[in-house]
């Protein structure tokens, strides 16, 4: 299964007869402060960062942060409706939702200490791509057998070893392995777990990455950074995850 951070947990989708009610009696402008209040108060304990209007009228999106990091939840202008759940453009099936949270969390990727993953290069490595993930993660395995198939790609691999703690000295063990690479495929990636015969003991930065997860608010495995910062979570689809490693890597390098 999938390891994801024990906390807030996705709320279902069911604000449709409120949201039918609120477009029907749209006021002019929002009262960002009695959304504020609201939210604030309804959920007790969190700090607004930011309301702005969604594309749908009257419809607003409201920001906070939660210990499982950027949520967001949505309210009628004046804050006298809350709904959850992810907002989908009917015309043409995007995740409106899931757009703006990849957008909010993106990173600098060049800020990330690359020199804490383990580095996989295939062909020239022009796509690049870096992960959390855990070798004991059934979706991760899926991932990574999928990420053999794609050639002229470089994966930062960091290990977060969550699922079974115990089991960490595995991911240690790769680090202290002549040829990490290989040794990270063999546990993470093979149809069984081959444990590395590398002694756990030497130098290596697995409980740093567990702590750069934690501050990057990583809450399940695995978790993607594309070249350009944007993050997704769980597993994705070969063809979609070969479209979006191609599309980064025709975009123009930002400049400093």
């Amino acid at each position: 299964m999938q390891w994801v951070e024990p906390g807030l947990k996705p709320l279902m989708w069911k604000f449709l007869p409120l949201l039918a009610a609120a477009t029907l009696a749209l006021p002019a402008l929002a009262d960002e402060a009695q959304i504020r209040r609201a939210v604030e108060a309804k959920l007790s304990g969190v700090k607004v960062e930011g309301v702005q209007p969604t594309p749908v009228p009257g419809i607003f999106e409201v920001r906070f942060q939660s210990e499982d990091g950027l949520q967001m939840v949505y309210s009628d202008a004046q804050g006298g409706y809350l709904f959850t759940g992810n907002l989908i453009d009917a015309r043409s099936g995007r995740d409106l939702t899931e757009e703006r949270l990849r957008k909010l969390t993106a990173i600098e990727f060049s800020a990330l200490p690359l020199e804490l993953a383990v580095k996989i290069q295939r062909g020239n490595g022009k796509r690049v791509l870096a992960m959390f993930t855990d070798p004991y993660c059934p979706y991760c395995r899926k991932l990574e057998q999928a990420l053999m198939q794609v050639d002229d790609i470089t994966v930062y691999v960091f290990m977060f070893p969550v699922i079974r703690p115990d089991a960490a000295d595995h991911s240690r063990a790769v680090w202290c392995s002549t040829d990490r690479a290989r040794a990270w495929l063999d546990l993470a990636a093979s149809d069984k777990p081959k444990v590395p015969t590398a002694t756990a003991s030497c130098a290596n930065p697995v409980d740093k990455v567990l702590a750069l997860g934690r501050s990057l608010r990583v809450r399940s495995t695995p978790t993607l950074y594309f070249a350009n910062g944007e993050r997704t979570e769980g597993g994705i689809p070969i063809g979609q995850l070969r479209a979006k490693l191609d599309e980064i890597a025709r975009q123009p390098a930002k400049k400093n």
